[in-house]
C-alpha cells in the first residue's frame, strides 16, 4: 500500500489530537528529536508524535493509523544506531518512554514484568534490594522496549546472553490494533511457534511491545574486575579464544585496540598503558572467581599479557565500565567536531583473529581515525569512524570500508550485525546474509503487516 495521502494522515492526527490532548505534539522541534538517532543517517521527522501511557492507548492509536494507511514508528530512549528511528514515509511516532513502570518481580522464579519505557539502569536500581539484576547492557541507558526491539546484547553477552536469551514473554499490540501475549512465564514451552522470539529483534517491524518479561539472575556473591594490556592485539584476540575454547565462564571480556584505549585513557582521566586490552570482569563464588582468574591469568601469560590491574571494589567496578560505555564519546572527543559511524559484525569465534586482523591491514589506508572495540567472547566486535561532516568524501570512503567489513564478516559465515540491529545501515546487506530465507521473512510481514504500516522502510529490503 502507498503512503497515506496528507489529508488521511491530517485527518488521523487530528482524531489522535481529540484522544491525547496535550500528548499529541505537531511541534517541529518535538518531531525533529524523533526522527533520528544516535546513528550519522539524516533525520527524518514524522508527522507527530503521539505520548501514549497504557496498552490500549498504543492499541487506539494504531488502529486508527492503520485505517488511513498512516506508519507508526515506535520510540524508547532514542539510542539505536542504524536508523531504526528515521520516519522515511512520515506518520505518527509512538513515544513510549512515559510507560516506565516494573509491574511485577517474582523474585522466586526469577523473572520480572516491565512495561517499554523502564531503562536498564532503572531496573536494576530497583532490583538491588532483591539481590537480583538484570545483566543486558548495551553501554547506553536504553529502554526495554527498545532493547527488545532491536535485540540488545552487551558486555555480559558472553555468559549471561542477549535480549534473545533474556525476553521470556511479551504483550505486543499488532498492526491492526489488536493485542496478544506471545507466551507464559514458564521457563519453557514445547506449544506452537515461538512468537516471542519472532517479535524480539524485529525493529518495530511487526507490533510494538507493551509489557516484557525478563529472566532475572541473582547478583554473584564475588565480582572481579581486571584490565590486561597485550603487546599485541593478536595476543590478546588469541587470549580470548582460548579463554572461551577452555570452558572459563568470564562475565564479560571486552577488548579495545590501542587507539580506543588511548581515546578512554584521555576521555575518562584513566592512566592505563596505551596498548591493545582487554577489560574483564569474573562472578561466582569466591572461591570460583579466584580459580577463574588463575586459570585466565596463565593463559593471558601466554599470549603477551602484561600485568593485571584489579577493580575488585563497587566503585571501581563501576568507574571502568563506565568508561568502556562511553568508548563512542571518546572516541568524539580525539577528533572534536566529527560525527560518528559506528558499526559492527560477528563472527564464529574461530575466525575472529582473522576478520579482526584483515580488517585492521584494511583501515591502514583509512585517513580518518577508526578505533575499535569488541564485545570478543562471542565474535562480536565494533568500529567507530570519526567522519568530518563537511567532508562528503569521508562518508564514502567509511561506506566501502564498512562495505569491506561486511563482506569480510559473511564470507567468515559470520553476519552484518552482531547487536546494533538492521534500521537503515544494513539494510542493503540482508538479502547477501539471508538469501532465499529474505523471501520467508518478507511472508511474515505481508502475513502480520498487510498495510506495511509498522516502521516502514526499515529491516527488509523489497517491502519499503
Amino acid at each position: 500500500m502507498s503512503l497515506a495521502s496528507n489529508s488521511a494522515t491530517e485527518a488521523t492526527i487530528e482524531g489522535l489530537r481529540g484522544l491525547l490532548g496535550e500528548r499529541l505534539s505537531t511541534s517541529m522541534a518535538v518531531r525533529e528529536q524523533h526522527g533520528r538517532d544516535e546513528s550519522w543517517h539524516p533525520t527524518e521527522a514524522p508527522n507527530a508524535v503521539a505520548f501514549a501511557s497504557t496498552t490500549e492507548e498504543v492499541a487506539e492509536i494504531v488502529r486508527r493509523c492503520r485505517a488511513s494507511g498512516t506508519p507508526v514508528i515506535p520510540f524508547g530512549a532514542g539510542t539505536s544506531i542504524e536508523g531504526q528511528l528515521q520516519a522515511v514515509r512520515g506518520g505518527v511516532c509512538i513515544d513510549l518512554s512515559g510507560m516506565d513502570q516494573i509491574l511485577e518481580v517474582n523474585a522466586e522464579d526469577l523473572d520480572c514484568t516491565v512495561q517499554p519505557g523502564v531503562r536498564r539502569k532503572q531496573l536494576n536500581d530497583y532490583l538491588r534490594d532483591t539481590g537480583l539484576f538484570f545483566p543486558i547492557d548495551p553501554g547506553a541507558d536504553a529502554s526495554i522496549g527498545g532493547m527488545t526491539a532491536t535485540r540488545a546484547s552487551g558486555t555480559n553477552a558472553v555468559r549471561y546472553g542477549t535480549m534473545r536469551e533474556n525476553v521470556l514473554s511479551l504483550t505486543v499490540v499488532l498492526p491492526d490494533g489488536s493485542v496478544i501475549r506471545t507466551a507464559r512465564r514458564a521457563r519453557k514451552s514445547s506449544a506452537g511457534y515461538d512468537l516471542t522470539r519472532l517479535f524480539v529483534g524485529s525493529e518495530g517491524t511487526l507490533g510494538i511491545a507493551t509489557e516484557i518479561t525478563l529472566r532475572l539472575y541473582g547478583i554473584p556473591e564475588s565480582i572481579s574486575a581486571a584490565v590486561v594490556p597485550f603487546t599485541s592485539i593478536e595476543g590478546a584476540v588469541d587470549a580470548v579464544i582460548t579463554t572461551i575454547q577452555s570452558g572459563i565462564p568470564v562475565a564479560r571480556i571486552e577488548l579495545l585496540d590501542d587507539v580506543q584505549l588511548d581515546a578512554i585513557n584521555k576521555y575518562s582521566g584513566l592512566d592505563y598503558p596505551v596498548q591493545p586490552t582487554l577489560f574483564l570482569e569474573f562472578h561466582g563464588t569466591e572461591a570460583g572467581v579466584a580459580e577463574q582468574v588463575r586459570l585466565f591469568g596463565e593463559i593471558a601469560g601466554e599470549f603477551g599479557g602484561g600485568d593485571f590491574q584489579w577493580a575488585s571494589q563497587a566503585e571501581e567496578r563501576t568507574k571502568l565500565w563506565q568508561a568502556r560505555h562511553d568508548a563512542a564519546y571518546a572516541c568524539k572527543a580525539l577528533r572534536p567536531g566529527s560525527e560518528i559511524w559506528a558499526t559492527d559484525v560477528c563472527v564464529p569465534l574461530s575466525r575472529l583473529a582473522e576478520c579482526i586482523a584483515e580488517t585492521r591491514e584494511d583501515l591502514k589506508s583509512a585517513s580518518m581515525p577508526v578505533p575499535l572495540v569488541g564485545h570478543v567472547g562471542d565474535g562480536n566486535f565494533h568500529l567507530c569512524f570519526l567522519l568530518d561532516p563537511n567532508a562528503p568524501e569521508e562518508y564514502r570512503e567509511a561506506e566501502e570500508l564498512n562495505r569491506r567489513l561486511v563482506q569480510r564478516a559473511l564470507a567468515m559465515d559470520g553476519t552484518c550485525t552482531g547487536e546494533h540491529g538492521v534500521g537503515l545501515g544494513k539494510l542493503k546487506y540482508m538479502a547477501d546474509e539471508h538469501g532465499e530465507a529474505l523471501a520467508v521473512m518478507r511472508a511474515i510481514k505481508t502475513a502480520i503487516d498487510p498495510d506495511n504500516i509498522m516502521n516502514p522502510g526499515k529491516m527488509l529490503p523489497g517491502t519499503n
